[in-house]
């Protein structure tokens, strides 16, 4: 012991205390490496400005390609429609246009005999109408389709995607010639067969409307009723339970479970269908206003508006006008639709 008091003294240089030194030796080399190669350490962190500016430009780089072609496809025909709705452009001005200021929206919304206000009723009106009659007719048939012990349900499922699933153009022009037709059509056969007398559908303002509508709800029921179908589904059973316990009728339990169940869950599929019946023009045009089978009714939407005007009249500067006041309608009302969401979630 004494041997080894007089080869190591006061205790330095032991083994111990060499493990000691090498151990502080690597905390510090690692530490100088880290600070080398821009890792968190004593020295700092060299090139952050510059990850971050990256973090903030590469983003964009990589969306850049979507967004020139966004604004080639989107952008830019929006912009250039509201330039030409300043002008005069028409069949007679067609490389001398000049801009005519507010005019073409002046005559369109404060002249009476333009037409354009009566179209405008005539489509809010069709909205409201299909909406309506739309959204009953599928609450009633996807209650029915999701009845307990309703058999052969799948098979109802099939067949009423089947007008969705063809073609509107082809639905159109079978319907124009298979049921409306005053000669061939089934509907004046059947009305024949029953000794009534035959009857021009799409001749008369009011009888087109209806034919028109009742078209279209042949055409969008499935998708609602889908739609519906899959709310419906989703609904928690025991509240149904807990009701019959409770006592309610089948009433009731529409009115306080089923109905505030599905509004939040067709909310988006009801605005979209909005939208798309608002701007609804190859029905109205197919069956009433198509080139070489007219029909004689005077029945105009604004999209139908804005076409005639376009490619009939060569009114291009009005019709751009209208497409702009259509393109705000739009805009406002899905400014809106979005602010009613927002409350119900609040």
């Amino acid at each position: 012991a004494f041997a080894h008091f007089l080869k190591y003294p006061a205790g330095e240089g032991r083994p111990e205390h060499q493990t000691e030194g090498k151990r502080k030796k690597v905390k510090k080399g690692k530490q100088s490496v880290q600070g080398k190669q821009g890792l968190p350490g004593k020295q700092g962190i060299p090139g952050k400005h510059g990850n971050t500016w990256k973090k903030l430009v590469r983003p964009w780089g990589y969306s850049l390609p979507a967004m020139i072609l966004i604004a080639m496809i989107v952008l830019f025909p929006i912009l250039y429609t509201g330039y030409i709705s300043f002008t005069n452009m028409n069949l007679y001005h067609w490389t001398d246009y000049s801009l005519i200021g507010a005019q073409n929206y002046t005559r369109a919304l404060l002249k009476v005999d333009s037409g354009f206000l009566t179209a405008l009723g005539t489509t809010i009106l069709w909205t409201a109408v299909n909406m309506a009659l739309d959204m009953a007719i599928a609450y009633v048939l996807a209650v029915a389709l999701n009845t307990k012990g309703l058999k052969a349900r799948r098979i109802y499922k099939t067949l009423l995607i089947f007008p969705w699933a063809m073609p509107a153009y082809v639905s159109i022009l079978v319907w124009r010639v298979g049921m409306y037709n005053t000669e061939f059509g089934l509907l004046n056969k059947l009305l024949v067969a029953f000794g009534f007398d035959k009857v021009d559908f799409l001749s008369r303002n009011v009888p087109a409307f209806i034919s028109c509508m009742v078209l279209n709800l042949w055409m969008s029921l499935p998708y609602m009723i889908l739609m519906m179908d899959g709310a419906l589904q989703s609904i928690d059973q025991s509240m149904y339970e807990s009701a019959v316990l409770d006592g309610a009728n089948l009433w009731q339990k529409n009115r306080y479970i089923t109905i505030p169940s599905l509004r939040k869950i067709m909310a988006p599929a009801v605005i979209m269908t909005t939208f798309i019946t608002f701007k609804q023009f190859d029905i109205i045009y197919l069956l009433t206003m198509q080139k070489g089978s007219v029909t004689g009714s005077t029945l105009q939407t604004i999209i139908t508006y804005a076409h005639q005007n376009a490619f009939v009249s060569n009114n291009y500067g009005l019709s751009a006008a209208v497409s702009m006041i259509i393109f705000i309608i739009i805009i406002l009302f899905s400014f809106w639709t979005n602010r009613i969401q927002k409350e119900e979630k609040v």
